[in-house]
């Protein structure tokens, strides 16, 4: 290995580019810093190669296949319906190459070095990167640690094989599975078993723990799952799993009682595990947790003020949308600007058979806390918009304090949900109360007037609702 014998000089190095590191990089270039971006293997990181974007277009894929079946609502006749599994993959790789040279050609329009190889701190000011047989060290002035998390299977299924998928491979899949099993509670899990439902796989829908949802939500999740005829197995643990060449057997206990389901394919939830053991933080004396994540302030400073950090490697968050907050704040804090993050009003998403949007407290969390609720609701049933598209399934919640008529919080499920859910994390932001929702107008016929109603009947004042 060639070892430089002198450093390189950066204002601001950037370890990791992903998406809360080359928001950081392009936000402080754009307030006149000199930066540079170290990133081992593809610039845009998980989310963009390997996460976000390919979970998404197969979300987008499932929903077009459960609009396409229902054509003959609407007059459209389709003699056929199939699905290709090659002719995704191909579009998936077209979107993520073109994505990435788009994130290059914003990185080189505000001058950003890109630089290639693995970074390891040398000092509180220095670090090293590796390229192949080559050794180059860069001083810094202030940098953000931005090297994200790696999936972590639990220990019961650690194991390698084919036919054992999680979040890193599901969408990597050549051929369609014949039967998936998917076990996990969180969103991902929610998500890869309403995709491939709709793309025409037998699915088994098998989780431990609570969804992460509203009741309600919860409620018209697992009423649409079985109306889909995907077979949910609730509160049940998953003890063992034999893969073998054709297929893979799995038992489960539930109240003390086994069972065994026989399928192509297990996908796993997955923890999240930070990057940070090779970048030798004890030289740089940035802390870390019990689990390696680095804790950060609301302005993303480490322990030590000139480093910053952001993203999965920090313990707040696993969604892009905080990272690329994150990434931001740290770029204008890096150039003076005086700027903050907050976790309060980050909104949660799943692309389920219908989507899931939520945001802030639900009403038992928000007793809990001690608020006196009042608790508006909405059938999308009773919504026009919802009718004449065919797409009446969904509940709109929105919480609020009685006392002082603060909205607190948002919860739905249905065909607009995300869309709704910036109209909620507005409100929140700016402390809405009832009154500021319910004023202005709404587009008529639109989901949006679900919002508007789910309001109105925080006081009864809603006409539509059953």
């Amino acid at each position: 290995m060639v070892v430089g014998d002198f450093s390189h000089e950066k204002e601001v190095i950037i370890v990791g580019g992903g998406p809360g590191g080359y928001h950081a990089a392009i936000r402080a270039a754009q307030l006149g810093k000199e930066v540079a971006i170290i990133e081992k293997n593809a610039i845009g990181g998980i989310c963009l190669n390997n996460g976000c974007i390919s979970s998404k277009l197969f979300a987008e894929a499932a929903k077009r296949m459960r609009d396409a079946a229902d054509l003959s609502s609407f007059g459209v006749t389709a003699s056929s319906l199939s699905f290709d599994m090659s002719a995704l993959q191909e579009r998936k790789e077209t979107i993520i190459t073109n994505l990435t040279k788009g994130v290059k050609a914003l990185l080189n329009k505000y001058h950003v070095e890109m630089i290639k190889g693995e970074a390891t701190f040398l000092a509180d000011n220095q670090i090293g990167v590796e390229r192949g047989e080559s050794f180059e060290k860069y001083q810094f002035e202030q940098a953000v640690i931005a090297t994200g998390a790696t999936y972590t299977r639990p220990d019961s299924v650690s194991m390698e094989h084919k036919r054992i998928l999680d979040p890193s491979t599901l969408y990597k899949l050549k051929e369609l599975p014949e039967h998936l099993i998917v076990y996990g509670s969180d969103y991902q899990a929610v998500e890869a078993a309403s995709t491939f439902s709709a793309l025409g796989s037998q699915v088994t829908f098998a989780y431990k723990d609570e969804l992460p949802y509203d009741p309600a939500v919860t409620k018209e999740l697992l009423r649409l799952m079985k109306k889909h005829k995907i077979k949910v197995i609730k509160e049940t643990s998953l003890e063992e799993c034999s893969p073998g060449d054709n297929d893979i057997t799995v038992s489960f206990l539930s109240d003390s009682k086994e069972k065994t389901v026989t399928a192509s394919h297990l996908y796993i939830s997955c923890t999240q595990k930070p990057n940070t053991p090779s970048l030798r933080l004890d030289a740089c004396g940035v802390n870390t947790d019990e689990y390696g994540f680095i804790p950060i302030t609301p302005t993303t400073e480490t322990n030590q003020p000139h480093i910053f950090a952001v993203g999965d490697v920090t313990p707040n968050s696993e969604l892009a949308v905080e990272s690329i907050k994150q990434g931001k704040v740290a770029g204008e804090r890096m150039a003076g600007e005086k700027s903050e993050w907050d976790p309060y009003a980050i909104p949660q998403v799943t692309h389920a058979i219908r989507p899931i949007a939520s945001v802030g407290l639900t009403a038992e969390s928000a007793r809990k806390e001690g608020f006196d609720v009042a608790v508006g609701n909405f059938s999308l049933s009773a919504n026009g918009y919802a009718a004449l598209t065919n797409k009446k399934e969904g509940v709109i919640k929105i919480i609020s304090e009685k006392k002082t008529d603060v909205i607190l919080g948002f919860q739905a499920i249905g065909e607009g949900s995300v869309e709704m859910i910036s109209q909620a994390v507005q409100s929140l932001e700016m402390g809405a109360r009832d009154e500021d929702i319910t004023y202005p107008f709404y587009p008529h016929p639109s989901f949006n007037e679900a919002w508007l109603e789910a309001a109105e009947s925080l006081k009864n004042k809603a006409v539509h609702r059953v």
